[in-house]
């Protein structure tokens, strides 16, 4: 029965496009929410009377902030090192893979923090659109949302504190599952910025597959 079931969440997850699939080893229910969440968005974007619904989605480190903030991790045979956000962003699953424990303390605070490259950006499409649709997409802790909220607020960015999402995970395909998911809550129009790469072409292979208008930036 067990593997039956694991059959047909590895058919299942394989019936979607690449740029949307599970990580391997979901549960098919798993699979099955999704491709419902999937076939949503995908109905909203044809629906050619549906209104306008824009969404702007920021990285925090190294694209709103640049910080000293590291995440530590344990490897099963002990071996233990620290990573910056941007390291992080590049090697968590392959150290994932090999057993590592992460430990994300330090990420529920703001250390030696200072404006990042798409800061002013930030600010300028707040006062264009407003902030009611804008969101933080971390793979912070969701305990670092409120040191996230203060700072950026101090700087002179008003981010609402719901609006910031710690993942506390720094796969892509992370964010892309939630970006399908907003575009399941009927969001046609994103502005995704990242300074990692990968989660920039992820998320930009996400919303081609969706069909909504979309612009994915890259920090730098």
């Amino acid at each position: 029965m067990v593997n039956s079931i694991t059959a047909a969440a590895s058919k299942n997850r394989n019936m979607l496009p690449k740029s949307v699939q599970p990580l391997k080893g979901v549960t098919n229910n798993e699979v099955l929410s999704e491709m419902k969440k999937l076939d949503i968005a995908m109905e909203n974007a044809r629906n050619p009377k549906a209104p306008t619904k824009g969404i702007s989605v920021w990285d925090f480190d190294d694209t709103l902030a640049i910080t000293k903030s590291n995440v530590l991790y344990t490897l099963p045979d002990g071996t233990m090192g620290k990573l910056s956000a941007t390291e992080f962003a590049k090697r968590s699953g392959e150290l994932e893979s090999q057993g590592a424990v992460f430990d994300f303390s330090e990420f529920n605070e703001i250390t030696k923090g200072k404006k990042g490259p798409m800061f002013q950006k930030a600010v300028n499409r707040n006062k264009k659109f407003g902030n009611k649709n804008v969101f933080i997409l971390t793979a912070r802790p969701n305990v670092a949302a409120k040191p996230i909220h203060d700072f950026l607020k101090a700087l002179g960015l008003d981010i609402p504190l719901k609006n910031i999402v710690g993942l506390e995970d720094g796969l892509p395909s992370a964010k892309v599952k939630w970006i399908v998911d907003k575009a399941a809550e009927g969001y046609n129009d994103f502005y995704f910025a990242d300074d990692a790469y990968k989660n920039v072409k992820a998320v930009q292979d996400a919303l081609s597959v969706l069909d909504v208008k979309s612009k994915s930036r890259q920090a730098k």
